[in-house]
């Protein structure tokens, strides 16, 4: 472990962004600008990647190779979009409607920007993404 004096400095300031590895590049796209309302920001088609813009972050869409699979250790857990909303209970209902996988109910949990309520769904890909709203509304 590094020494205080000898690390240079560093300081996060907040996420950047993430990278999916994803089997339908198109599906994906579809259900983060048409379902969660990221818009298109990027398409670099020499990498084949797709970047969407969530807030002041990027969620970038990368596509499998036909028949490839992402090993268990390149998925990541979940993806937490802070979000704002009236009712994200009328949210996750809406969701369920259009047939997005809401998992469970709304749970309070702390988050960089405090603690509230938030809700898990799946993307296309099976990724979990937690929409947690800012202001704490999670009626």
């Amino acid at each position: 472990m590094a020494h205080r004096e000898d690390r240079p400095a560093l300081e996060v300031l907040e996420l950047d962004h993430v990278v999916l590895r994803v089997r339908d590049q198109e599906a994906s796209q579809r259900f983060y600008t048409t379902i969660l309302g990221l818009t298109l920001d990027h398409v670099n088609e020499k990498a084949r990647l797709v970047q969407l813009r969530a807030g002041r972050h990027l969620i970038d869409l990368l596509p499998l190779a036909p028949g490839e699979t992402a090993a268990p250790a390149a998925r990541m857990d979940h993806v937490c979009l802070s979000v704002r909303c009236d009712d994200l209970g009328r949210v996750g209902a809406w969701l369920r409607q259009q047939g997005v996988t809401v998992e469970g109910e709304i749970v309070p949990r702390r988050g960089a920007f405090g603690d509230g309520g938030s809700l898990y769904i799946h993307d296309p890909d099976g990724y979990r993404i937690e929409l947690k709203p800012r202001d704490g509304a999670h009626s």
